[in-house]
């Protein structure tokens, strides 16, 4: 989506009427049904004027297009400022400029990183060159057009305050420099000319329009991705925090030592990158000759990659590879140089099939390992057995007296980039409060449907595209076909419904079985996991009453071991264990609700509930 979008000698009178930042602004709000902050305006106020001087050349077309603030698909990326024309043959083309208001930077030792000061404290940033380029990189892997029409995108970025010094134009930066160059202060006529360079003639073909229009290339999914992953092949380009992630965990784990242990703890909402982030992180861990592992609690993850791998890798490869949270019992001190855990907030206390088993599997996890790196997401806690926060991974650390570094991941690439999604989620489902009350505007499929059988039928003719939608269910029924293969498990007789719970043969990896879109997952089979679309039935043990969401965990099916003991937990402590009940159960339908990178649709077994969410209060 392209918030501004306009001609060079239109975009030239806009900033002539000294409102050029409000008259962007009431496009943002127009357009994607937001405000922003009192510095975002700030900046379009200044740098706009910048561009302003820098278009007012004769020699650039005035009927060259002008976009600002675009959208890139599927993820909450945007693009400052892009003029489109055609180079000297004709050929169509775009100029993509990432504007910053920084006047200062330092250098680091850490690959296309730089400190400055951004958002009110000096902190790590991606290089300005490093971000115009993956932010280009981004835009030719999600747009059909300027893939398939070879639509030239020639990144750049603009520092309009920055005088010259040894740090932006390092040759330590030189690597992405060259592939996006950076413009300073004193550099107005260089962006000039490198503007003309490209843009001899005026966008006659309507780029902007076919960019703002062009059908959105199938996304890459982790899974189907790892093999290559594993053998050296740059499958996800990291942006902005998630290349600040990864590149001080490669810092810290070449650091870390039995006298210094160190501990990262990443927090990050469903579709940040938290799994991209680390199975990169064990790749390149890997090939730096450390021996390291990625552990999860969830089987789901790992039995997907191990099954994407297994063909191309050695077996014994691969085992050395993965690893269950619970494998480090009697592991010795420091016998790893790494271990990447992700989907930490699944950590439990003990470990065994049983529960009786070790002391704590965060503390075994830090113990056995020179360095640690902790991906969570609180609210994905999805049973009362999770202990998987930030606190209790810092109390251990520092018992252990390792460095605790805390950072985070914003950058969203699930749920086709909404943020508004899934702040609506977390507000619809009272988890907690956001200004974002409906789905005006969202631009993600997300639907309340009738019957059972409407999400059925969805999914089958969803799945058709390319075997990436799933339907996923609350715990809520028994499993009455896992021991008699006749039985159905969920059935709504009076829509001509019944569907099994994912066969057992498939296990962990329904998730990608070529079969399995015949069958219903949970939050087992699905959490750590994306396919393009997701059906999801929400069960009886979420209702809503008089606006108010009401958890049941009664509801719940007796065999769903996510709630298991909560009777025996709500006499001896019957309000934590009522708030923890809350929260597992609200936590449960927001991970299913955002495991759909392109769409949700969703059947509530109440029909208060649906009717609720049917009135127009939530849904556009």
């Amino acid at each position: 989506m392209i918030v501004y979008n306009a001609n060079k000698e239109q975009f030239l009178d806009d900033v002539l009427t000294n409102d050029i930042e409000n008259i962007v602004l009431s496009n943002v709000k127009k357009k994607l049904n937001r405000g922003v902050g009192i510095a975002e305006i700030k900046s379009w106020a200044s740098s706009l004027v910048y561009m302003d001087r820098i278009m007012r050349d004769p020699e650039i077309p005035g009927d060259c297009g002008v976009a600002i603030e675009y959208q890139i698909p599927q993820t909450g990326k945007r693009i400052d400022f892009i003029i489109s024309g055609q180079n000297e043959d004709y050929a169509d083309c775009a100029m993509l400029i990432e504007l910053k208001q920084w006047s200062e930077a330092k250098l680091t030792s850490k690959d296309s990183i730089v400190e400055t000061y951004v958002g009110g404290r000096i902190g790590e940033h991606t290089h300005p060159s490093y971000q115009a380029w993956s932010y280009a990189t981004l835009l030719r892997g999600f747009n059909e057009v300027v893939y398939t029409e070879n639509i030239g995108l020639h990144p750049c970025a603009y520092l309009h305050n920055y005088m010259e010094d040894d740090v932006i134009k390092n040759k330590f930066y030189a690597e992405y420099i060259g592939k996006a160059p950076v413009f300073l202060k004193s550099d107005a006529g260089k962006l000039r000319d490198f503007i003309k360079k490209h843009i001899k003639y005026g966008d006659k073909t309507n780029i902007l329009f076919r960019i703002e229009n062009g059908k959105i290339r199938p996304s890459k999914l982790l899974a189907d991705s790892i093999g290559k992953m594993i053998k050296g092949n740059q499958e996800f380009v990291m942006i902005d925090d998630q290349k600040v992630v990864y590149e001080n965990a490669l810092a810290l784990a070449k650091k870390a030592s039995d006298k210094n242990k160190q501990v990262l703890i990443v927090q990050g909402g469903p579709g940040t990158g938290k799994s991209v982030v680390a199975i990169n992180l064990l790749v390149q861990l890997t090939k730096l000759g450390l021996l390291a592992q990625y552990v999860s609690k969830n089987a789901a993850p790992r039995a997907v990659y191990e099954a994407r791998l297994t063909g191309s890798i050695r077996p014994t490869v691969i085992r050395n590879l993965f690893r269950g949270s619970g494998a480090f019992i009697e592991t010795k001190n420091n016998e790893f140089d790494a271990l990447v855990v992700d989907e930490a907030h699944r950590l439990n206390k003990h470990s065994g099939l049983f529960g009786n088993l070790g002391e704590n599997q965060i503390k075994e996890i830090i113990a056995a390992s020179k360095f640690s790196i902790f991906f969570l997401d609180e609210d994905q806690r999805v049973t009362l057995k999770d202990i998987g926060r930030k606190q209790e991974i810092e109390i251990w650390a520092s018992r252990a007296r390792a460095t605790i570094t805390v950072l985070e991941l914003n950058s969203q690439f699930r749920c086709n980039g909404s943020d508004g999604y899934l702040a609506w989620l977390d507000n619809v489902l009272q988890i907690r409060e956001t200004v974002n009350e409906d789905l005006v505007d969202i631009e993600y499929d997300f639907k309340i449907v009738d019957s059972p059988a409407v999400l059925r039928d969805i999914i089958f003719e969803k799945n058709k595209i390319n075997n990436r939608a799933r339907m996923v269910a609350g715990y809520c029924w028994r499993w009455p076909s896992k021991t008699n293969p006749a039985a159905y498990d969920i059935e709504f007789p009076a829509y001509d419904f019944r569907m099994k719970w994912n066969l057992t043969e498939d296990g962990s990896t329904w998730i990608i079985s070529p079969e399995s879109v015949n069958q219903i997952g949970c939050i087992h089979t699905c959490q750590g996991l994306e396919v393009d679309y997701i059906g999801v039935i929400v069960g009886e043990d979420l209702v809503i009453r008089n606006g108010m969401v009401i958890t049941d965990a009664s509801k719940r099916a007796s065999s769903d071991s996510s709630v298991k003991g909560y009777k025996r937990l709500l006499r001896e402590n019957p309000d934590e264990t009522k708030s923890m009940l809350d929260l597992v159960i609200k936590n449960t339908y927001r991970t299913l609700m955002t495991r759909g990178m392109k769409g949700c649709y969703v059947y509530f077994v109440d029909e208060e509930t649906r009717r609720y969410f049917k009135t127009g209060l939530y849904i556009k």
